[in-house]
Protein backbone atom coordinates (compact mmCIF):
# COMPACT_ATOMS: atom_id res chain seq x y z
CA UNK A 1 0.00 0.00 0.00
CA UNK A 2 1.19 3.29 -0.92
CA UNK A 3 2.33 6.01 1.93
CA UNK A 4 0.94 8.72 0.51
CA UNK A 5 -2.79 10.29 0.42
CA UNK A 6 -4.34 11.00 -2.62
CA UNK A 7 -6.56 13.91 -2.02
CA UNK A 8 -4.89 17.11 -3.10
CA UNK A 9 -7.70 19.95 -1.49
CA UNK A 10 -10.43 20.28 0.25
CA UNK A 11 -14.35 19.00 -0.65
CA UNK A 12 -15.44 21.89 -1.64
CA UNK A 13 -19.60 21.69 -1.33
CA UNK A 14 -22.40 24.64 -2.61
CA UNK A 15 -25.08 23.71 0.07
CA UNK A 16 -25.82 24.85 3.44
CA UNK A 17 -24.81 23.08 6.27
CA UNK A 18 -27.54 20.18 7.38
CA UNK A 19 -27.94 20.84 10.71
CA UNK A 20 -30.44 23.61 10.41
CA UNK A 21 -32.77 22.21 8.34
CA UNK A 22 -32.68 18.71 10.49
CA UNK A 23 -32.99 20.95 13.14
CA UNK A 24 -36.60 22.50 12.24
CA UNK A 25 -37.97 19.63 10.91
CA UNK A 26 -36.89 17.71 14.32
CA UNK A 27 -38.44 20.07 16.46
CA UNK A 28 -41.62 20.20 14.01
CA UNK A 29 -41.96 16.63 14.62
CA UNK A 30 -40.97 16.13 18.26
CA UNK A 31 -41.38 19.63 19.97
CA UNK A 32 -40.98 18.14 23.33
CA UNK A 33 -37.16 18.63 22.81
CA UNK A 34 -38.05 22.06 23.42
CA UNK A 35 -38.12 21.36 27.42
CA UNK A 36 -34.54 20.28 27.24
CA UNK A 37 -33.16 24.03 26.18
CA UNK A 38 -32.11 24.96 29.81
CA UNK A 39 -29.17 25.46 31.67
CA UNK A 40 -27.32 22.36 33.08
CA UNK A 41 -26.70 23.82 36.51
CA UNK A 42 -24.68 20.80 37.94
CA UNK A 43 -22.03 21.74 35.19
CA UNK A 44 -21.42 24.70 37.82
CA UNK A 45 -20.04 21.77 40.83
CA UNK A 46 -18.66 19.46 38.17
CA UNK A 47 -16.05 22.52 37.26
CA UNK A 48 -15.42 23.24 40.83
CA UNK A 49 -14.53 19.83 41.66
CA UNK A 50 -12.20 19.47 38.87
CA UNK A 51 -10.34 22.59 39.54
CA UNK A 52 -9.76 21.45 43.29
CA UNK A 53 -8.58 17.91 41.93
CA UNK A 54 -5.87 19.97 39.86
CA UNK A 55 -4.96 22.13 42.38
CA UNK A 56 -4.32 19.21 44.58
CA UNK A 57 -2.52 17.35 41.76
CA UNK A 58 -0.54 20.42 41.55
CA UNK A 59 0.11 20.53 45.59
CA UNK A 60 1.13 16.95 45.54
CA UNK A 61 3.37 16.40 42.52
CA UNK A 62 6.15 19.24 44.10
CA UNK A 63 7.76 16.36 45.72
CA UNK A 64 7.81 13.80 42.94
CA UNK A 65 10.88 12.82 40.94
CA UNK A 66 10.64 13.92 37.37
CA UNK A 67 9.81 10.99 35.77
CA UNK A 68 6.67 10.63 37.95
CA UNK A 69 5.45 13.98 37.43
CA UNK A 70 5.74 13.28 33.97
CA UNK A 71 4.03 10.13 34.15
CA UNK A 72 1.12 11.70 35.90
CA UNK A 73 0.48 14.83 33.65
CA UNK A 74 0.38 12.01 31.29
CA UNK A 75 -2.02 9.52 32.90
CA UNK A 76 -4.35 11.80 35.04
CA UNK A 77 -3.49 15.81 34.26
CA UNK A 78 -3.83 15.04 30.47
CA UNK A 79 -7.65 13.74 31.14
CA UNK A 80 -8.77 16.54 33.49
CA UNK A 81 -7.21 19.29 31.53
CA UNK A 82 -8.91 17.76 27.79
CA UNK A 83 -12.21 17.55 30.04
CA UNK A 84 -11.98 21.01 31.13
CA UNK A 85 -11.87 22.39 27.66
CA UNK A 86 -15.05 20.60 27.32
CA UNK A 87 -16.27 21.58 30.19
CA UNK A 88 -15.43 25.06 28.44
CA UNK A 89 -16.97 24.63 25.25
CA UNK A 90 -20.17 23.62 27.01
CA UNK A 91 -19.88 27.17 28.98
CA UNK A 92 -19.04 28.43 25.72
CA UNK A 93 -22.76 27.69 24.80
CA UNK A 94 -24.26 29.11 27.80
CA UNK A 95 -24.52 26.37 29.18
CA UNK A 96 -23.89 26.61 33.02
CA UNK A 97 -26.16 29.70 33.94
CA UNK A 98 -28.39 30.00 30.63
CA UNK A 99 -28.07 32.49 27.84
CA UNK A 100 -30.05 35.58 30.40
CA UNK A 101 -26.63 35.60 32.41
CA UNK A 102 -24.32 35.62 29.86
CA UNK A 103 -21.55 37.24 31.13
CA UNK A 104 -21.90 35.08 34.39
CA UNK A 105 -20.70 32.37 31.91
CA UNK A 106 -17.70 34.00 30.72
CA UNK A 107 -16.13 34.57 33.91
CA UNK A 108 -16.96 30.89 35.09
CA UNK A 109 -15.06 29.84 31.34
CA UNK A 110 -12.18 32.13 32.93
CA UNK A 111 -12.63 30.43 36.02
CA UNK A 112 -12.55 26.77 34.81
CA UNK A 113 -9.49 27.50 32.09
CA UNK A 114 -7.36 28.87 35.32
CA UNK A 115 -5.79 24.63 35.62
CA UNK A 116 -5.21 24.57 32.21
CA UNK A 117 -1.94 27.31 32.73
CA UNK A 118 -3.01 29.17 28.93
CA UNK A 119 -5.30 31.60 28.78
CA UNK A 120 -8.57 29.96 26.04
CA UNK A 121 -11.80 30.49 27.11
CA UNK A 122 -12.83 33.85 25.63
CA UNK A 123 -11.12 33.61 22.72
CA UNK A 124 -12.47 29.89 22.16
CA UNK A 125 -16.20 30.98 22.73
CA UNK A 126 -15.87 33.82 19.94
CA UNK A 127 -14.18 31.04 16.95
CA UNK A 128 -16.58 28.71 18.35
CA UNK A 129 -19.42 30.90 17.22
CA UNK A 130 -18.32 30.97 14.25
CA UNK A 131 -17.85 27.31 13.87
CA UNK A 132 -21.48 26.62 14.48
CA UNK A 133 -22.83 29.24 12.58
CA UNK A 134 -21.29 28.60 9.33
CA UNK A 135 -19.74 25.06 9.90
CA UNK A 136 -17.09 24.50 6.97
CA UNK A 137 -17.09 28.28 6.00
CA UNK A 138 -13.93 29.11 4.12
CA UNK A 139 -11.83 32.02 5.74
CA UNK A 140 -14.31 31.94 8.94
CA UNK A 141 -14.34 28.58 9.99
CA UNK A 142 -11.15 27.90 11.85
CA UNK A 143 -11.82 24.09 12.54
CA UNK A 144 -10.80 23.85 9.28
CA UNK A 145 -7.08 22.61 8.62
CA UNK A 146 -4.98 25.53 6.39
CA UNK A 147 -3.89 24.85 3.23
CA UNK A 148 -0.62 23.96 4.62
CA UNK A 149 -1.51 21.23 6.81
CA UNK A 150 -3.83 19.66 4.37
CA UNK A 151 -0.74 19.53 1.60
CA UNK A 152 2.42 19.03 4.22
CA UNK A 153 0.64 16.18 6.97
CA UNK A 154 0.23 13.97 3.33
CA UNK A 155 2.19 10.57 4.86
CA UNK A 156 1.25 8.36 7.45
CA UNK A 157 4.24 9.43 9.91
CA UNK A 158 3.70 13.40 9.11
CA UNK A 159 -0.17 12.47 9.67
CA UNK A 160 1.19 10.80 13.39
CA UNK A 161 3.23 13.86 14.07
CA UNK A 162 0.16 16.34 13.02
CA UNK A 163 -1.65 15.06 15.68
CA UNK A 164 1.28 15.01 18.62
CA UNK A 165 0.83 18.41 17.52
CA UNK A 166 -2.48 19.53 17.32
CA UNK A 167 -2.76 21.74 20.15
CA UNK A 168 0.13 23.91 18.39
CA UNK A 169 -2.31 24.02 15.57
CA UNK A 170 -5.35 25.04 17.36
CA UNK A 171 -3.89 28.12 19.01
CA UNK A 172 -1.55 29.16 15.53
CA UNK A 173 -4.59 28.53 12.80
CA UNK A 174 -6.99 31.46 13.92
CA UNK A 175 -3.90 33.67 13.30
CA UNK A 176 -3.65 32.22 10.25
CA UNK A 177 -7.11 32.10 8.75
CA UNK A 178 -9.48 34.36 10.54
CA UNK A 179 -7.17 36.87 12.81
CA UNK A 180 -9.43 39.13 14.81
CA UNK A 181 -8.88 42.40 17.19
CA UNK A 182 -8.18 41.28 20.64
CA UNK A 183 -11.19 42.03 23.01
CA UNK A 184 -11.62 43.44 27.08
CA UNK A 185 -12.53 40.01 27.84
CA UNK A 186 -9.51 38.49 25.96
CA UNK A 187 -6.97 40.78 27.63
CA UNK A 188 -8.48 40.18 31.53
CA UNK A 189 -8.59 36.18 30.37
CA UNK A 190 -4.97 36.82 29.73
CA UNK A 191 -4.27 38.64 33.13
CA UNK A 192 -5.96 36.37 35.76
CA UNK A 193 -4.05 33.47 33.71
CA UNK A 194 -0.53 34.76 34.61
CA UNK A 195 -1.87 35.64 38.40
CA UNK A 196 -2.85 32.26 38.27
CA UNK A 197 0.56 31.20 36.83
CA UNK A 198 2.65 32.88 39.48
CA UNK A 199 0.62 31.97 42.45
CA UNK A 200 1.07 28.55 41.15
CA UNK A 201 5.15 28.96 41.08
CA UNK A 202 5.26 30.81 44.21
CA UNK A 203 3.28 28.46 46.29
CA UNK A 204 4.68 25.09 44.49
CA UNK A 205 7.43 26.09 41.84
CA UNK A 206 8.42 24.38 39.01
CA UNK A 207 7.37 20.71 38.75
CA UNK A 208 3.94 22.25 39.45
CA UNK A 209 3.97 24.37 36.86
CA UNK A 210 5.36 21.76 33.84
CA UNK A 211 2.45 19.28 35.21
CA UNK A 212 -0.34 21.85 34.59
CA UNK A 213 1.27 23.10 31.04
CA UNK A 214 2.46 19.61 30.16
CA UNK A 215 -1.00 18.03 30.72
CA UNK A 216 -2.63 20.39 28.81
CA UNK A 217 -0.06 19.75 25.79
CA UNK A 218 -0.31 16.09 25.94
CA UNK A 219 -4.07 15.66 26.73
CA UNK A 220 -5.12 17.80 23.65
CA UNK A 221 -2.16 15.71 21.23
CA UNK A 222 -1.46 12.36 21.13
CA UNK A 223 -4.86 10.94 23.56
CA UNK A 224 -7.63 8.77 23.56
CA UNK A 225 -9.64 11.85 24.35
CA UNK A 226 -8.17 13.59 21.49
CA UNK A 227 -9.95 11.64 18.52
CA UNK A 228 -12.85 13.53 19.18
CA UNK A 229 -11.16 16.32 17.06
CA UNK A 230 -11.32 13.94 14.03
CA UNK A 231 -14.00 12.12 14.73
CA UNK A 232 -16.46 15.08 14.42
CA UNK A 233 -15.90 16.64 10.95
CA UNK A 234 -13.39 14.58 8.67
CA UNK A 235 -15.07 13.02 6.03
CA UNK A 236 -14.33 8.86 6.31
CA UNK A 237 -17.49 8.61 4.50
CA UNK A 238 -17.62 10.95 1.14
CA UNK A 239 -21.07 12.98 1.88
CA UNK A 240 -21.08 12.93 5.60
CA UNK A 241 -19.56 16.36 7.34
CA UNK A 242 -20.64 15.52 10.96
CA UNK A 243 -20.16 12.80 13.11
CA UNK A 244 -21.70 11.29 16.26
CA UNK A 245 -19.18 8.79 18.94
CA UNK A 246 -21.70 6.86 21.62
CA UNK A 247 -18.58 5.27 23.72
CA UNK A 248 -17.46 5.60 27.30
CA UNK A 249 -15.49 8.40 26.59
CA UNK A 250 -18.59 11.01 26.65
CA UNK A 251 -18.86 10.12 30.45
CA UNK A 252 -15.12 11.99 30.83
CA UNK A 253 -16.09 14.76 27.93
CA UNK A 254 -19.64 16.51 28.62
CA UNK A 255 -21.43 14.32 25.83
CA UNK A 256 -19.42 16.18 23.10
CA UNK A 257 -19.28 12.82 21.38
CA UNK A 258 -23.19 13.11 20.44
CA UNK A 259 -21.92 15.76 17.64
CA UNK A 260 -24.49 15.32 15.35
CA UNK A 261 -27.13 16.11 17.82
CA UNK A 262 -24.91 19.26 19.29
CA UNK A 263 -24.57 20.95 15.69
CA UNK A 264 -28.43 20.43 15.14
CA UNK A 265 -29.26 21.68 18.91
CA UNK A 266 -26.52 23.74 19.98
CA UNK A 267 -28.52 25.49 23.01
CA UNK A 268 -29.01 21.81 24.60
CA UNK A 269 -26.38 20.93 27.19
CA UNK A 270 -24.24 17.91 27.25
CA UNK A 271 -25.64 15.74 29.75
CA UNK A 272 -29.12 15.96 27.86
CA UNK A 273 -27.82 15.13 24.06
CA UNK A 274 -28.62 11.32 24.58
CA UNK A 275 -32.56 12.47 25.24
CA UNK A 276 -32.14 14.31 22.06
CA UNK A 277 -30.62 11.19 20.71
CA UNK A 278 -33.50 8.89 21.99
CA UNK A 279 -36.42 11.17 21.29
CA UNK A 280 -35.43 11.69 17.33
CA UNK A 281 -33.71 7.99 17.12
CA UNK A 282 -35.00 8.07 13.46
CA UNK A 283 -33.23 11.04 12.62
CA UNK A 284 -29.36 9.36 14.51
CA UNK A 285 -29.96 6.15 14.33
CA UNK A 286 -28.91 5.55 10.88
CA UNK A 287 -25.87 8.39 10.43
CA UNK A 288 -22.05 7.20 10.28
CA UNK A 289 -21.24 7.54 14.17
CA UNK A 290 -18.21 5.77 15.61
CA UNK A 291 -17.61 3.60 19.42
CA UNK A 292 -14.05 4.21 19.76
CA UNK A 293 -11.74 7.53 19.28
CA UNK A 294 -8.79 5.57 19.28
CA UNK A 295 -10.01 3.87 16.35
CA UNK A 296 -10.75 7.22 14.82
CA UNK A 297 -6.81 8.14 15.12
CA UNK A 298 -5.55 4.89 14.29
CA UNK A 299 -7.65 4.88 10.91
CA UNK A 300 -6.91 8.37 10.33
CA UNK A 301 -2.50 7.82 10.11
CA UNK A 302 -3.39 4.40 8.40
CA UNK A 303 -5.87 5.28 5.79
CA UNK A 304 -3.98 6.86 2.88
CA UNK A 305 -7.22 8.59 1.80
CA UNK A 306 -7.38 10.03 4.92
CA UNK A 307 -5.60 13.71 5.68
CA UNK A 308 -6.29 17.18 6.68
CA UNK A 309 -7.92 17.95 3.74
CA UNK A 310 -10.55 15.17 4.31
CA UNK A 311 -13.03 18.42 5.19
CA UNK A 312 -15.92 19.55 3.50
CA UNK A 313 -15.22 23.31 2.73
CA UNK A 314 -17.60 25.96 1.64
CA UNK A 315 -17.56 29.38 -0.12
CA UNK A 316 -19.99 31.65 2.33
CA UNK A 317 -22.33 34.23 0.46
CA UNK A 318 -24.07 37.20 1.79
CA UNK A 319 -23.05 38.83 5.23
CA UNK A 320 -21.40 37.30 7.45
CA UNK A 321 -22.18 38.27 11.11
CA UNK A 322 -18.59 37.19 13.32
CA UNK A 323 -17.91 37.53 17.71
Amino acid sequence: MGNTVAREDFEWVYTDQPHADRRKEILAKHPEIKALMKPDYNLIWVVVLMVVAQLTAFCLVKHLDWKWVVFWAYVFGSCISHSMTLAIHEISHNSAFGNSKAMWNRWFGMFANLPLGLPYSISFKRYHMDHHRYLGGDGIDVDIPTNFEGWFFCTRFRKFIWIVLQPFFYAIRPLCINPKPITRLEIINLLAQLAFDVAIYYLWGVKSIFYMLAGSVLGLGLHPISGHFIAEHYMFLKGHETYSYYGPLNLLTFNVGYHNEHHDFPNIPGKSLPLVKKIAAEYYDNLPQYNSWIKVLYDFVMDDTISPYSRMKRQLKGEVKQD
